[in-house]
C-alpha cells in the first residue's frame, strides 16, 4: 500500500524542483527525505524523477503520480462534499487547442466527457509550438489542431485524423445574392478571408488562381472566431467552414451562399506515444469517431 506521508513529500519536491529547498521547507534532512523518496519510488515500480543540472524534473510516471497525490489530497481536504455525492475521484483531462480554432468544433469534440462528475476538462490554447511542447512535457494530454505537426522518424506525435469539413461562402441574407454562382460571389462580393499563412487560404488561393479572379478583400483574419464575428457585422462574405458559424445557420442570422468545391479544412488531434496514456484521450477519440459514423 502507498504510504501517504511518502506521497506528500514527494508533491513537496515535485513542486519545489529541488530536494535542498523541499527538505528545507518540510524541516527534514535532504538524506532523510531522498530515502523516502527512493522508498516511495520502490513501492511503485518507477523512477519519479530525473535529474537535470541541480534541479529534479519529473518522469512520465513522476507525473502521473503527481495528478493521482493532487487527486488524493483535494479529496482529503473535501472529503465530506466527496461523500455526499458519488464518492467517485474526479479524472482530469487537459486539453491544449491551436488559438484560432473553431470553438464549435472544440466543444463538439469534448462534449462526452463536459459535464461528467468524474471528468475535469482542462483547457488551454495557444500557438502550435507552445501546445507542441506542452504536450511533450507531458502537461497536455492532448492537442486539437488544424496543422499537421511535421513528423520524422524518431517523433513521438501521434495524429488522428479527427474531420475533414467543407468550406463556403457565408454572409447576412441578401436576396440578391442567391442566383449568382461560385465565381461571380468571389468576383462581385468583398470577402473575409483567412490570412495568408493559414492552409486553409493557400487553398482558397489555388481555386481563385485557377479562375482567374481579381478579388475585392474588406478583411482577413487568422481566428476563426473573428471570422465568424466579421460575417455577422455583414463586412463581406467569408471564406469560413460551415461548423464554425453552425448557429448562426441555424436561426438564419447568416446564410450559406456557395460550398467551394475542392477546399476543405482538416481537423487533428495530436498525441504523443507514452507508456502510461491518460485512458481519458482513448475515451474521447473513440467517441468521436463512432459520432462520425
Amino acid at each position: 500500500m502507498i504510504n501517504l506521508h511518502h506521497l506528500r513529500l514527494f508533491r513537496a519536491v515535485a513542486r519545489d524542483g529541488t530536494l535542498t529547498g523541499a527538505a528545507r521547507s518540510l524541516n527534514l534532512s535532504q538524506s532523510a527525505l531522498s530515502a523516502q523518496i527512493k522508498t516511495l519510488e520502490a513501492s511503485l515500480g518507477n523512477d519519479l524523477f530525473e535529474r537535470r543540472g541541480r534541479g529534479l524534473v519529473l518522469t512520465e510516471a513522476g507525473r502521473i503520480a503527481l495528478d493521482h497525490a493532487e487527486a488524493i489530497f483535494r479529496t482529503a481536504d473535501d472529503l465530506t462534499a466527496t461523500l455526499k455525492h458519488t464518492g467517485a475521484a474526479r479524472r482530469a483531462l487537459r486539453v491544449g487547442s491551436l488559438a484560432t480554432l473553431s470553438r464549435n468544433f472544440q466543444i463538439g469534440f469534448l462534449e462526452p466527457l463536459i459535464g461528467r462528475p468524474d471528468v475535469e476538462v482542462v483547457l488551454r490554447s495557444g500557438s502550435q509550438g507552445e501546445l507542441l511542447r506542452a504536450l511533450e512535457a507531458l502537461s497536455l494530454d492532448i492537442v486539437l489542431t488544424n496543422l499537421v505537426p511535421a513528423r520524422d522518424a524518431s517523433s513521438r506525435y501521434l495524429i488522428h485524423n479527427l474531420s475533414e469539413q467543407p468550406v463556403s461562402l457565408v454572409g447576412l441574407p441578401n436576396p440578391d445574392l442567391q442566383a449568382k454562382g461560385v465565381a461571380d460571389l468571389l468576383a462581385d462580393e468583398p470577402l473575409i478571408l483567412p490570412t495568408p499563412e493559414t492552409a486553409l487560404r493557400a487553398s482558397f488561393d489555388g481555386l481563385v488562381e485557377s479562375l482567374g479572379l481579381v478579388l475585392k478583400i474588406a478583411a482577413e483574419a487568422d481566428d476563426m472566431a473573428m471570422l465568424r464575428l466579421l460575417a455577422r457585422t455583414g463586412a463581406g462574405l467569408a471564406v469560413i467552414p460551415p461548423i464554425v458559424v453552425r448557429d448562426e445557420l441555424a436561426s438564419g442570422m447568416l446564410v450559406e451562399y456557395a460550398r467551394l468545391d475542392r477546399i476543405s479544412e482538416g481537423f487533428f488531434a495530436v498525441t504523443l506515444q507514452r507508456r502510461f496514456p491518460n485512458p481519458l484521450v482513448a475515451e474521447l477519440l473513440s467517441a468521436f469517431s463512432g459520432a462520425q459514423k
